[in-house]
């Protein structure tokens, strides 16, 4: 078995696909990337039995047709070191030879028949949502996924789609992210779906998978499982079991305070007062006052920080602690120069950032004594 492609292409493809392999598996098979070849296309597979990915890569040059294991970790170095920009790969029996105009690499192989197949898509009943919607949508939700949780399901982010709409939603209990966008359907989509709950690692490979700004993403779910087609990826994950959190509930209905934002600065006070705060006393005040915002921390044995910035804001004064990461992952997915709210009841309940009517943004203060 042979083929030449573009070393680039197929370093790109890799590192997406190596993703998915675990680093610490008792499947040693798993740690491998499986490379097949069939019809004049490759497709690397790669999965760790929980969330899978296959991955074409166009334009490669072979008359071969066969299967091989690829050890993900000498391949990767592989592709990163050497230089030139083709690269052929052949199998036998007996090795692996990876070969460039002045490298050549000599691996063992394993048998490829005992790897797990990752499904294809080959659903007629699916939705569908513009990429870079989606794109947006997890990158907007997924840091407040809690993947060390063992209550609900907060592992994962939740989808709640109909042929019209759809809402990711994320929480890790402190805080709760939630994007919306529009969708379509094809075929006779299940009204049976549900909400599944995608694992986070699975939702941050769909992020991965989406490159065209034009594209669009299917997904068909099923009862215990996903299936997503973006571009030249196939994902597969299993669904997080247990039940999501009724978001819905944590969001205040009614507002005392709106203030209105800019990310950019805003972003930069809340990263200044960031660096006097250590794990023992990570608040950050955040004082609201007529025409200015200031924000105050207290590091034990570290020091103290005052950085102020001025907003349009006339109302009683309010003080608010804030876990200044939190707000930090928020203000870092908007652009620079985008406009934002912040809603507020005083300084003990939930403050609602929001960005635009599609993104909404829960942070719960600390207590003073945090």
């Amino acid at each position: 078995m042979k083929l030449t492609c573009s070393r680039s292409r197929l370093s790109a493809a890799f590192q997406i696909v190596g993703s998915v392999v675990p680093t610490r598996t008792p499947k040693e098979i798993l740690r491998n990337v499986k490379l097949t070849l069939a019809d004049g296309r490759a497709t690397l597979l790669g999965t760790d039995q929980e969330v899978g990915i296959r991955y074409e890569i166009p334009e490669v040059e072979t008359d071969s047709v066969g299967e091989v294991l690829l050890p993900t970790k000498r391949v990767n170095d592989i592709l990163r070191e050497v230089k030139d920009e083709e690269i052929s790969l052949e199998v036998n029996e007996e090795a692996l030879w990876i070969r460039t105009s002045q490298s050549e690499f000599r691996l063992s192989v394993e048998d490829p028949a005992e790897f797990p197949n990752v499904a294809a898509f080959e659903d007629e009943n699916y939705y569908v949502i513009p990429g870079k919607a989606l794109k947006q949508g997890i990158q907007r939700t997924i840091f407040s996924t809690d993947v060390e949780s063992t209550r609900y399901a907060l592992g994962g982010v939740l989808m709640e789609i109909d042929a019209e709409n759809l809402t990711l939603a994320a929480t890790d209990s402190r805080r709760l992210a939630v994007f919306k966008t529009g969708c379509s359907a094809q075929g006779n989509v299940s009204e049976e779906a549900g909400q599944p709950v995608i694992p986070a690692k699975a939702m941050s490979l769909i992020e991965k998978s989406i490159n065209d700004d034009d594209s669009e993403v299917k997904i068909a779910i099923h009862q215990n499982e996903v299936l997503v087609h973006s571009g030249a990826s196939t994902i597969y994950a299993r669904l997080v079991e247990g039940r999501f959190p009724r978001y819905q509930d944590v969001i205040p209905a009614e507002f005392k305070v709106k203030i209105d934002l800019v990310a950019g600065p805003f972003l930069s006070a809340v990263r200044q007062a960031m660096i006097v705060t250590n794990e023992e006393s990570r608040g950050v005040d955040f004082t609201f006052e007529d025409g200015s915002l200031t924000l105050t921390s207290l590091g034990q044995d570290v020091g103290s920080s005052k950085v102020e910035i001025p907003i349009s804001f006339d109302s009683d004064p309010i003080v608010v602690t804030f876990d200044p990461r939190f707000v930090q992952d928020f203000l870092r997915v908007l652009d620079s120069a985008g406009p934002l709210t912040l809603n507020m009841i005083d300084g003990n309940n939930a403050a609602v950032f929001m960005a635009d009517d599609t993104y909404t943004y829960v942070v719960m203060p600390l207590s003073r004594d945090d």
